[in-house]
């Protein structure tokens, strides 16, 4: 079993008790170290409430890095579950210390640090994987094998969407926490739905699909008063060979929980995916009935299989998903430490080239919105 510390995710932060639930839920990790509050104190507590050795329950990343780098068992990993704005300075801190990295994303929040964490990763040799979780669903496999066989022919337009409601109403001006870093500029970066949930939409189109980016234009709207950053965003993308794309974030779609959706047309079919029904896939062949194809089926891909824990019929969803992510960040490492390669539940992974590229269209859409009169942007990664 590896082990993992953690930074941040502490006490009443939702993000945090996903990554402890995830990365258990396979026998793959074991937590044993933390620092999880910007309270020191706080932050010692909460790790031994969650059975800690008090010895690893630190007060601050630095006395994480101290306090692990000289233990024969220390941690495996790090997962960093803290606000965009500190990403770039503690995974910078774990890499030069010799420790793997597991980010939240967006991987920084800003494009500079972006570009040079990623080329520290690559140069160190340091494995850094980034939750862009809908990438763990086996149907989002599903998805990007038959797009790969050539299925749905040369890809032709690509929609994706992630609306929520949440922010609706100014409710980080009413003592929301998450709400409120989430719409400052300093702490979440340029970008508000954008950033926050339109680099998983951007991510999962380009993990399915396998279209590169080739450029973009860009319009962000801000319907909630007194907001510094952007609450709704809409794109249009050009891909690399022709085909066009078209995002949709929102934060204020009252009446979506969380309507993740990508749809996928090609010149021989399509395919649909709808994360509050993640089970399904809905393939369309040209001139031919619609397919609803389950989880469980017989016929899907390994890459699918992999993913699978219960019988069909017994739902799966964003916990499993997220733990699919951990799985596999778990068998890369190994791969890399016995010195094989990794076996397909470690390959397709969500990596620091991955982030970097969320951080750079998330600069060009905001880049877009700003210069009108050059609104066909090329992000600086692509």
């Amino acid at each position: 079993m590896l082990r993992l510390g953690m930074v941040g995710g502490g006490q009443g932060a939702y993000i945090g008790n996903i990554h402890r639930l995830a990365s258990r839920l396979d026998g793959q990790w074991q937590l044993v170290a933390g620092a999880f509050d910007v309270d020191p104190e706080r932050g010692r507590a909460f790790a031994i409430s969650q059975g800690l050795d008090p010895a690893r329950s630190y007060g601050t990343y630095a006395e994480l890095i101290a306090g692990e780098a000289g233990r024969e068992d220390r941690v495996d990993a790090v997962a960093i579950c803290t606000p965009n704005f500190t990403h770039y300075p503690i995974a910078k801190a774990l890499i030069e210390a010799g420790f793997d990295v597991i980010c939240e994303k967006p991987l920084t929040a800003t494009l500079e640090d972006a570009v040079a964490l990623e080329k520290l990763a690559r140069e160190s040799g340091r494995f850094v994987g980034v939750t862009y979780t809908y990438s763990g669903y086996p149907m989002v496999h599903e998805a990007r094998v038959r797009v790969a066989r050539g299925e749905l022919g040369a890809i032709r337009t690509v929609q994706v969407e992630y609306p929520l409601e949440w922010m609706a109403t100014a409710i980080e001006q009413s003592g929301n926490a998450q709400a409120a870093w989430r719409t400052d500029p300093k702490k979440n970066g340029r970008g508000g739905s954008i950033g926050d949930i339109g680099t998983h939409a951007y991510h999962l189109a380009g993990f399915v699909t396998g279209l590169t980016l080739e450029s973009l234009t860009a319009d962000l709207a801000t319907f909630v008063g007194g907001r510094a950053l952007d609450d709704n965003a809409h794109v249009m993308m050009r891909y690399q060979g022709g085909a066009r794309g078209l995002l949709w974030s929102s934060q204020v779609a009252i009446g979506n929980s969380n309507g993740v959706r990508l749809r996928v047309f090609g010149e021989k079919g399509s395919l649909q995916w709808f994360q509050e029904q993640p089970n399904e896939l809905v393939f369309t062949p040209l001139d031919g009935r619609v397919q609803i194809i389950k989880r469980g089926a017989d016929d899907l891909s390994e890459d699918a299989r992999l993913r699978i824990r219960t019988p069909p019929g017994h739902p799966e969803g964003y916990l499993e998903a997220f733990a699919n992510l951990y799985a596999g960040f778990a068998e890369a490492i190994r791969a890399r430490q016995e010195g094989r390669e990794p076996s397909l539940l470690g390959q397709n992974l969500p990596l620091a080239y991955d982030g970097l590229k969320g951080v750079a269209f998330v600069e060009a859409v905001v880049d877009s919105h700003e210069a009108e009169g050059q609104p066909w942007l090329t992000p600086v990664a692509v």
